[in-house]
């Protein structure tokens, strides 16, 4: 079994040095990641230069770009074969609800399926990141099972998991996204060159967080496995769209018989 490993907090992240070590013990690990933290990143590409790879001493390889850049130049360029998963994390925080969106984790693991490679983003719900080998092994263990018991096709998982010790985990739930409120303020300050300077506020706090979600199962000590999709098509929004433009059906939901 090969594994690509990636994160967007940056290749020097204990997140990503606790999984690469935990994935080992079952699989060989290639780890390529960003030079720096690209946190919010989401799936953008870097198009207007070129990138750079270098070695570490860990023989972990770094890369001058986003974490969508590092997979996809794994897959398509470095790597002379394609990794049986794509693996991204463990990122220094939760990724859940409105998060996905702008996740350069879950690009990561975003990009894997792009090119046809199961993948998980896995995130620690915690900003004090007490258990990073913790989560690590509970990685390890939806990696084996999907190595034990594959889908037939790509699948995209986004993982949360409660910064507390193994024991204390109260086992794994299926979820669906929540939502967050609004974010909270922009900061406005001024810099020493006395130019004003913009902060974006930090993510607000949970509006859905009902049964089923990600937040509530996270708050319960349990694991959130959230399946996702890249279909951006609002299928029950097709009719009336058709009605309002006076045209006939084109388009229909492929995952509805």
């Amino acid at each position: 079994m090969r594994i690509l490993v990636s994160n967007d907090d940056g290749y020097f992240a204990p997140g990503l040095i606790a999984l690469a070590e935990e994935l080992k013990k079952v699989a060989d690990v290639v780890v390529v990641a960003p030079e720096r933290d690209r946190s919010g990143a989401s799936n953008s590409l870097t198009l207007d230069r070129p990138l750079v790879v270098k070695q570490a001493s860990s023989g972990v390889l770094s890369v001058n770009g986003t974490p969508t850049d590092c997979v996809h130049l794994a897959v398509t360029s470095l790597l002379d074969y394609q990794p049986d998963f794509v693996i991204s994390g463990i990122n220094h925080g939760t990724n859940m609800g409105d998060d996905t969106i702008y996740s350069g984790t879950v690009a990561a693991a975003m990009e894997g399926f792009q090119l046809g490679i199961p993948s998980i983003a896995v995130s620690l719900a915690s900003k004090q990141a007490g258990h990073f080998p913790d989560a690590a092994r509970i990685a390890r263990e939806l990696v084996e099972k999907l190595r034990d018991r594959p889908f037939d096709s790509a699948i995209l998982l986004n993982v949360n998991i409660p910064d507390i010790p193994y024991a204390r985990f109260d086992g794994i739930e299926v979820t669906r996204l929540g939502r967050r409120h609004k974010a909270e303020g922009i900061v406005k300050t001024t810099n020493p060159r006395g130019q004003t300077v913009y902060w974006i506020g930090p993510a607000g706090d949970a509006q859905d967080a009902g049964e089923g979600t990600d937040f509530n199962a996270i708050a319960r000590n349990r694991v959130s496995v959230t399946p996702l999709q890249i279909d951006l098509t609002q299928y029950d929004q097709a009719k009336k769209i058709r009605d309002w433009l006076g045209v006939s059906a084109v388009v229909d939901n492929p995952g509805v018989a």
